[in-house]
């Protein structure tokens, strides 16, 4: 008995010390890095379509993270501390050229949408959109509102402490929130014609429907968004300003 005992307290310190070491491990490594291949030939057009068209799509991906209550693009608190994962702020994505996106390329941003990997290689936290759904038109239309004359983007010098992220959150984005593939062909919207098509196209894509209204944002699957867990049956908890949100289901059952 005495030997079973023995041998369960060796393998239970084992374990502890095991974890330990893979805690610390994550502790001190931190976000992941990549080598990142953007496209150096890119050039985006700015037109007034595009820019109204990107205008439009970031209300939904960016403005909730990065648009300060002064009404810029500048971010702002968002990582408050009750939603499991640190403390952070959103990044000033305007046209600044320091504390800003005003230095990147376009190729750059472009390639941070595609996979979730910015220029210095560093995985973007896991509530920045990344697609490989989102059309390439739909994404030159978030680069070219990003240039554009629009005052939200102009530049500011707002600059933010990093992310205090906590141990959960740098497990997750080691382990389970990899880069996105960088997508080896274009990437099209299907056409207005076909209403079904391109409407499961803006709830899995531009709008990301599916990300705010399946089980849980750590349960969802970026890369084919309805795979994701209890999709578009709500379920995702919010805390805001004290109070406890869950989004709602909006499948077609009654």
């Amino acid at each position: 008995m005495k030997k079973a005992f023995k041998l369960i307290g060796m393998v239970v310190l084992a374990v502890l010390v095991l974890l330990g070491g893979a805690a610390l491990y994550f502790n001190l490594k931190g976000v992941p890095t990549y080598d990142t291949h953007p496209p150096q030939d890119l050039k985006v057009e700015v037109t007034p379509e595009r820019v109204a068209r990107g205008k439009k799509i970031a209300a939904s991906l960016c403005n909730s993270c990065h648009l300060s209550e002064a009404g810029k693009l500048e971010g702002k608190l968002f990582l408050k501390g009750t939603e499991g994962f640190g403390t952070g702020y959103a990044p000033n994505i305007t046209q600044h050229p320091e504390h800003g996106i005003g230095s990147w390329t376009d190729g750059e941003l472009y390639y941070l949408l595609r996979t979730g990997i910015k220029r210095d290689g560093k995985l973007a936290f896991i509530a920045m959109p990344r697609s490989s759904v989102v059309s390439d038109e739909d994404y030159y239309s978030i680069i070219a509102y990003l240039r554009s004359d629009a005052p939200e983007v102009q530049p500011s010098a707002k600059k933010h402490p990093p992310l205090k992220l906590n141990l959960l959150a740098k497990v997750l984005m080691n382990v389970a929130f990899k880069p996105l593939p960088f997508p080896e062909s274009p990437v099209v919207a299907p056409p207005l014609t076909d209403a079904v098509a391109h409407g499961r196209y803006l709830v899995n894509g531009p709008l990301e429907c599916f990300n705010c209204h399946s089980a849980d944002f750590t349960t969802n699957d970026i890369a084919r968004p309805e795979n994701s867990k209890g999709y578009l049956q709500g379920g995702t908890v919010f805390i805001e300003h004290g109070d406890t949100l869950v989004s709602p289901n909006i499948t077609m059952d009654p």
